[in-house]
């Protein structure tokens, strides 16, 4: 999937079975929000990223309104894909809003701009994946924080939940 950020120039690129596995995660822990981080790559000219893995807290709180991801272990994950060829690094978080619309809330918000002001974080601009969970549905909602704002990529894209 590849979509655009046209506010401020800069496209997006995910797999699809990365998605796919994100999307079954979240159904797994329903009705409660779950998620994690993305893990990728910027382009030479800085202008896309293309997301290529998700890594699974060790540790986290949850329930219908909220997910808190734990940091155990997480540095040590982030380490060995910055070691790899090519590297890859932390570009940003995902998670669920069950039964919800996704669309970030104010904790999102304050959250992301916490995770791109902290001293350990070398990121200025991460990425935020909502998948809003519904029964029948999933509904995807990309975002970016830039300049401490927040931009949505293209439209929201709405899928069908597909039994295998």
């Amino acid at each position: 999937m590849k979509l655009n950020c046209k506010d401020i120039g800069l496209s997006l690129e995910i797999k699809d079975e990365l998605l796919k596995k994100m999307k079954k995660h979240g159904k797994e822990h329903y009705p409660n929000e779950y998620g994690g981080l993305l893990v990728g790559r910027y382009s030479d000219d800085l202008k896309s990223v293309l997301i290529e893995e998700s890594v699974l807290p060790m540790e986290f709180k949850s329930s219908r309104f909220k997910f808190e991801r734990g940091v155990n272990g997480l540095k040590k994950v982030l380490h060995d894909f910055f070691k790899q060829t090519p590297s890859l690094f932390y570009v940003g978080e995902w998670h669920t809003h069950p039964g919800g619309a996704p669309v970030p809330s104010i904790t999102d918000v304050a959250a992301l701009r916490t995770i791109a002001n902290h001293n350990e974080v070398y990121i200025e601009n991460p990425i935020l994946l909502i998948i809003g969970i519904g029964n029948e549905s999933y509904e995807l909602g990309f975002y970016v924080l830039f300049r401490n704002e927040m931009y949505r990529y293209d439209n929201r894209i709405k899928e069908l939940v597909k039994e295998n």
